[in-house]
């Protein structure tokens, strides 16, 4: 092999080696991690309508019917049976019971929460919202960066209502409120 086309290929080996690590490194540093968005929220009853591409999931996807991503991003809230407060506590211990998530805002009515990705930190704000009258809590979960997210937001939630509904205080999604 001449010098020359060897010198030049394990320059490209070199890079296609370091470019990952290069990636996965400024992940880990945060460079990933996107703006904590300012408009979060119960704002007239609703949490922040779905992104504007396809990687959000909300409850409240109705809300917004003519959202380019609101049938994208529908998904069934939380059902409970009891006190309401106490469900949106049990909430919030599951959440804190999740790798990679921390619970932000635990207020009366709302939880607000952030999840990160394993190996490049890309951060999620995860949403919900006590709706006492008709038995349920809201959800809206979106990635802060990027245009897509391969389901993942879906794919946490549906953990979330798995973990609830295993709760004392969770009721299968479609199932009227026991009070």
């Amino acid at each position: 092999m001449k010098p020359r086309l060897r010198t030049w290929l394990l320059r490209l080996l070199a890079a296609l080696v370091l470019l990952p690590v290069l990636v996965i490194a400024a992940g880990q540093l945060g460079a990933f991690g996107g703006t904590t968005p300012t408009d979060l929220g119960v704002k007239n009853g609703r949490l922040k309508a779905p992104s504007a591409t396809p990687n959000s999931v909300t409850s409240q996807a109705a809300l917004w019917p003519d959202h380019p991503q609101a049938a994208r991003a529908a998904i069934e809230p939380l059902r409970y049976r009891g006190d309401g407060p106490a469900a949106l506590r049990t909430l919030a211990g599951i959440l804190r019971g999740m790798e990679r998530t921390t619970v932000v805002t635990e207020r009366p009515g709302y939880l607000y929460a952030q999840a990160r990705t394993r190996l490049l930190r890309f951060t999620d704000d995860v949403e919900f919202s006590l709706d006492e009258a008709t038995g349920v809590i809201h959800v809206r979960s979106a990635s802060r960066i990027g245009h897509g997210d391969r389901g993942v937001n879906r794919a946490r939630v549906e953990a979330i209502r798995s973990a609830f509904m295993a709760s004392p205080a969770g009721l299968p999604a479609g199932a009227g409120a026991a009070r």
